[in-house]
């Protein structure tokens, strides 16, 4: 299909960047398009497939902010938060730092960027209110059947629920501190039942202290293994943790992920305590020469 051309009768320019770290070689990456007027679905869906990367954010400038679609290589998705920082700062690199708003599938999120403490680029999104439900007994025993995963490996203080910030994703706390060293799941079984329950990735957890979570997530319906750093995730996690008290609000929870797959990721989690509030959540991200 075509590239469309931009008013100017440019091509829409596709960057590439990485969130979640100041390392070109760590974090997560996504492609950003800053000017998607011309671009139609489909060609946001075959450009994300081009990029090759688990999501690009495709943003259409309007007056209020804007409109903001996500696409991992197979599908759209209703909001992604390292595709959300990535572009953030891009735009901030471009025209400054400053307030953004972001008005997505799943509703506006507020996008801060300014400067970090060692000079680095960062943007804090706002996640909308976040939610969560029970985990079906049926889903629950098919989830660890395609994770390989058994009861036994649950911790039975944080129990397994479905979280939503933007995106529902499956949470789950590993109990023994190696059992998110490995990664051997079922990709076919799992991608079935997340298309099925429109879950974006698995939210494999292990709290590490009361405020430091090691993840790994899932993400067969993108066409992706494991996902480096995932800020829908982190939003949903901190909801989550503030919905079943497991932390004392205000709270900053630091999320490490990545760092099994040669990408190491940082994500900073604000909790408030307003039960009805957007969970922050904060990276850098970095341009990926190229």
């Amino acid at each position: 299909m075509p590239m469309p051309e931009s008013p100017t009768g440019a091509a829409p320019e596709i960057l590439r960047y990485t969130a979640f770290s100041t390392d070109p070689a760590g974090g997560n990456p996504a492609g950003v398009v800053l000017d998607a007027t011309s671009m139609t679905p489909d060609q946001m869906l075959a450009t994300a497939a081009e990029v090759g990367f688990s999501e690009t954010a495709f943003l259409v400038p309007r007056e209020d902010g804007f409109d903001v679609r996500y696409f991992s290589p197979r599908a759209e998705v209703s909001f992604c938060g390292h595709a959300t920082v990535a572009s953030a700062v891009a735009h901030a690199e471009r025209h400054g730092a400053g307030q953004l708003r972001y008005l997505t599938a799943a509703g506006p999120v507020d996008v801060l960027t300014g400067r970090a403490a060692d000079g680095s680029w960062q943007a804090t999104l706002t996640s909308v209110p976040p939610r969560t439900a029970p985990l079906d007994d049926d889903d629950r025993r098919e989830l660890l059947g395609a994770l390989r995963w058994s009861e036994g490996d649950l911790d039975p203080a944080l129990p397994p629920r479905v979280a939503f910030a933007g995106a529902w994703h499956p949470v789950l706390a590993a109990a023994a501190p190696d059992r998110l060293d490995t990664l051997d799941y079922d990709e076919a079984a799992l991608g079935r039942l997340m298309e099925l329950r429109n879950w974006t990735t698995v939210a494999l957890v292990r709290r590490e202290d009361p405020t430091t979570f090691r993840a790994r997530n899932p993400f067969p319906p993108g066409g992706v293994f494991e996902d480096p750093a995932t800020g829908a995730a982190a939003a949903a996690l901190g909801g989550y943790l503030r919905e079943l008290d497991a932390v004392t609000v205000p709270a900053t929870v630091t999320v490490l992920q990545g760092a099994e797959m040669g990408r190491p990721s940082r994500l900073v989690v604000d909790i408030p305590p307003d039960p009805t509030a957007g969970i922050r959540v904060t990276g850098s991200a970095v341009a990926i020469p190229g």
